[in-house]
C-alpha cells in the first residue's frame, strides 16, 4: 500500500546554505549577508508563473524532469515521492547542477504543498503489473494511489493543467478527469504523442529522410490497439496512400504494416533490453510541456475525452490530434479518417470503457 501520511518538508533553501555557510554560525552569516546585500524592496518575491511539478522520481519521472529543464520550460521545479531518500537525493542532484541551467530553483517534498502554484503538473506515479494480474485489477489498484494523489495536485494548484503519463495511460487520465473536478480541457494523457514519434523515426528511416519530414500519425489508445492514420501519411505532402493504395494493408506487398507493428513492439523490446523505458516519454513530455508553458497552439497526438467524436458514446480518453495552448487543449483537429480507421478508433473506445465501467470508488 502507498501511504502519504506524516509528510514533511524539505526546506531546500536551507539545504542550498548549509552546502557554503556553517549552520552553527547564524551571526557571521547575517553579518556577511547584510554587508554583501542591500534590499530594495520591501514585499516578498512574485511567485512563480512556469512551475512545473514532477510527480514520482522514477526512471520516468526524472526524465521528464531533466528533459523539461534542459530545455528551459519552467522558471522553478518541484518533485514529488514516497521515497523520502531518493526523493531528497534527486532534488540536491539537481540543485547541484543549477548553475549549467537556467531554472534558478528546484524543491521538493513528500508535501503536496511543495506543489503550490504549478502551471503543469506532470504524474508519473503509480504500481506496475505484476505477473497473472489483470487489467482492471491493476488499474483499479492505480486508483486507490490517484485517490491520495489527484485531490492534493487540485488542493495546491486549483489552476493547473495535469498531464497523465502513468499508464495505462488513457484509462488513468479518465481517473484523474473524475477525481480532481478539473474541466476536460486540463486534463491531458500523454497519449499516442510518443507512439506516434516511434511511427515517424521508422517510417523516415526506411524513406531514407529526417523524422521531422514524414508526416504520420498514431491515434487511439497508447499501446496495442492503437491506430496508424495510413490515409494521412505524407511526404512534403505526396499522400503514400495514393501512390501504393494497399499501404498499411495485409494486401501490401511492400508490407509497411510492419512498421506499426514494430511500433506497438518497441516497448516491449527497450523494457528487455535495458529494464524500463524512460529518455524518449521524457523527450515527448518536454515538447508537450513547451506547447503548454509557451501558448504555442502546436497539434499533438495526446489523450482527450472524445465522446461525441467518431461516433464513440463512453466517457473515453483516446488520443486524437489536439491543439495545446495555455488553457491545455484548446481544440481538436478533426481528422479525415477512413472507415476502417473510424472502426478501430471505436474498438478502442469499447476496450477502454469495458475497463472503466467497473471501477470503483471514482
Amino acid at each position: 500500500s502507498v501511504s502519504f501520511a506524516d509528510l514533511t518538508y524539505f526546506q531546500p533553501q536551507r539545504v542550498c546554505f548549509s552546502l557554503s555557510v556553517p549552520q552553527n554560525d547564524p551571526a557571521r552569516m547575517s553579518s556577511v549577508l547584510q554587508k554583501l546585500i542591500t534590499p530594495l524592496a520591501s514585499s516578498s518575491a512574485e511567485p512563480p508563473r512556469n512551475k512545473v511539478t514532477v510527480v514520482g522520481v522514477g526512471q520516468v519521472g526524472m526524465a521528464c524532469a531533466v528533459s523539461i529543464l534542459l530545455r528551459d520550460l519552467c522558471d522553478e521545479l518541484a518533485l514529488v515521492d514516497v521515497m523520502e531518500d531518493r526523493l531528497k537525493g534527486e532534488m540536491m542532484d539537481l540543485q547541484h547542477g543549477l548553475l549549467f541551467l537556467k531554472t534558478s530553483k528546484v524543491v521538493a517534498d513528500k508535501d503536496y504543498a511543495v506543489t503550490a502554484n504549478s502551471r503543469l503538473v506532470v504524474v508519473t506515479a503509480g504500481v506496475r503489473q505484476q505477473e497473472g494480474e489483470s487489467r482492471l485489477n491493476l488499474v483499479q489498484r492505480n486508483v486507490n494511489v490517484f485517490k491520495a494523489i489527484i485531490p492534493q495536485i487540485v488542493k495546491y494548484s486549483p489552476n493547473c493543467t495535469i498531464l497523465v503519463v502513468s499508464n495505462p495511460v488513457d484509462v488513468l487520465t479518465y481517473v484523474t478527469w473524475k477525481l480532481s473536478g478539473l474541466p476536460k480541457h486540463r486534463i491531458i494523457g500523454s497519449g499516442t504523442n510518443l507512439d506516434s514519434a516511434r511511427f515517424r523515426h521508422l517510417m523516415a528511416e526506411r524513406l531514407g529522410i529526417h523524422a521531422s519530414s514524414f508526416n504520420g500519425w498514431v491515434l487511439g489508445e497508447h499501446g496495442d490497439t492503437s491506430v496508424p492514420v495510413w490515409s494521412g501519411a505524407n511526404v512534403a505532402g505526396v499522400n503514400l496512400q495514393k501512390l501504393n493504395p494497399e499501404i498499411g494493408t495485409d494486401a501490401d506487398k511492400e508490407q509497411w504494416k510492419a512498421t506499426h507493428k514494430a511500433v506497438v513492439d518497441s516497448a516491449y523490446e527497450v523494457i528487455k533490453l535495458k529494464g524500463y523505458t524512460n529518455w524518449a516519454i521524457g523527450f515527448s513530455v518536454a515538447d508537450l510541456t513547451e506547447s503548454i508553458v509557451k501558448n504555442l497552439s502546436r497539434v499533438h497526438p495526446v489523450s482527450t475525452m472524445v465522446k461525441g467524436m467518431y461516433g464513440i458514446d463512453g466517457e473515453v480518453f483516446l488520443s486524437l490530434p489536439c491543439v495545446l495552448n495555455g488553457s491545455g487543449v484548446g481544440s481538436v483537429v478533426n481528422m479525415t479518417l477512413t472507415d476502417a480507421e473510424v472502426s478501430q478508433l471505436k474498438k478502442s473506445a469499447d476496450t477502454l470503457w469495458g475497463i472503466q465501467k467497473d471501477l470503483k470508488d471514482l
